[in-house]
């Protein structure tokens, strides 16, 4: 039996974080989600430290940018800059459409920036091409 895939979603917004974990484990492709609410728990998480001594990494990081204690920009140049972490696929999902946020993000090494669409039908829509894309598209590092 193949083993599930496995994605950290790195988000604030609670209903948002419900909503990612109910459309992927419902898709297709059989994806486990875990959830951290900032930034200082992703890299805990990331790190296996303190009650993430358990986690075992993900297969796709998605990351909200504005987070409090420790945003997503800064997430990504830890990754980005650790050498057990650099290879994961990183997908910014933020509700910012700012030009300089995609930018900076491409710039500190996300593999692709999606919008938060604000309808509930875009919203799952997007989520659903993420998880298209990168669980049956792409080919992932083991």
């Amino acid at each position: 039996m193949k083993p599930a895939l496995k994605v950290l979603l790195v988000d604030d917004n609670l209903a948002d974080v419900d909503l990612v974990r109910s459309l992927l484990a419902e898709g297709p492709h059989g994806v486990v989600v875990s959830a951290t609410k900032d930034g200082e728990e992703a890299m805990a998480f990331l790190q296996r430290s303190g009650r993430f001594s358990g986690a075992t990494l993900p297969d796709l990081i998605v990351l909200d940018l504005n987070m409090p204690r420790k945003d997503g920009r800064a997430v990504l140049a830890e990754v980005r800059a650790n050498a057990d972490l650099r290879r994961l696929p990183i997908v910014v999902f933020s509700t910012s459409q700012s030009e300089q946020d995609i930018l900076c993000s491409y710039e500190l090494g996300a593999n692709c920036y999606v919008s938060k669409p604000g309808s509930l039908k875009d919203f799952a829509a997007a989520v659903n091409s993420i998880a298209q894309f990168w669980f049956g598209s792409a080919r992932l590092p083991h």
